[in-house]
């Protein structure tokens, strides 16, 4: 009888450090992500999440530590190849982060032409293709000023989707949302993950998209990993920085 073989590491992280305007955000942040799971990384707001994600793409160099991105330690390389790295990677901006002057058909097919892709029966096909992921098929002449939120948020997924990225990363994706477009969100992330394999690291604070979408979570909490986990062990720690933290509870006085 033969044995699973373990999970491949596909983004490893150990002991990054990171300072802005001279406070240390990150202070030895370790995390290993595992391909074809999802992992969402918890914090308060203002805690370091989204400067873990800038390392990943090689926007924000590391004080110290190591970034390691299927085997290859991308901390310091040259901007070339930090473009090949982010060429694999999607990512979905908390704003979507759309053009307001092109159509959702051009925004969605904007990585392939900054590629160089010049046959327009190609892109077309490919945005089609993108845009019926994302529930979104038709919509292509649409304007962004004239979508909800929640299709802005769609049709920036379709943009990150469309060079079929190994890694997808997501920036607060339900921010801003209502519960009802948010769980649509969190279900569409979760479909993608199971339809196309992709690697998928979402930041959030939002514990109801936690719960949905999780494979394992890490809690950031002053700099470092302070829980990494599954959903269930999670809930079940006593901890009472993860219980304050899973039930929403503030020490301020009223």
């Amino acid at each position: 009888m033969s044995e699973h073989p373990l999970p491949q590491v596909v983004i490893q992280v150990e002991n990054l450090v990171q300072t802005l305007g001279g406070q240390e955000i990150l202070r030895g942040f370790s995390l290993n992500v595992y391909q074809g799971e999802t992992l969402v990384l918890l914090g308060r707001s203002g805690g370091g999440k989204s400067v873990f994600l800038r390392h990943l793409i090689g926007l924000l160099q590391p004080v110290s530590g190591t970034v390691t991105v299927d085997r290859e330690i991308i901390s310091g390389l040259p901007e070339r190849d930090l473009a090949r790295v982010r060429r694999s990677m999607g990512i979905l901006f908390q704003n979507g982060a759309l053009f307001d002057s092109m159509t959702v058909a051009d925004n969605v097919a904007f990585p392939l032409r900054e590629r160089g892709e010049t046959d327009e029966g190609i892109v077309t096909a490919k945005v089609e293709e993108a845009l019926q992921m994302v529930d979104l098929a038709g919509q292509q002449g649409k304007m962004p000023v004239n979508l909800s939120g929640g299709m802005r948020k769609r049709v920036a997924l379709a943009r990150a989707l469309i060079n079929q990225p190994r890694c997808m990363l997501y920036d607060e994706p339900t921010a801003g949302l209502d519960p009802i477009v948010a769980d649509s969100i969190d279900l569409l992330i979760r479909r993608l993950q199971r339809k196309l394999g992709v690697t998928s690291i979402v930041v959030t604070h939002d514990m109801k998209s936690t719960l949905t979408i999780a494979d394992h979570v890490a809690l950031l909490h002053e700099g470092r990993c302070y829980f990494y986990g599954t959903c269930d062990q999670l809930r079940a720690s006593t901890d009472p920085v993860i219980r304050d933290f899973v039930e929403g509870r503030s020490h301020d006085e009223p």
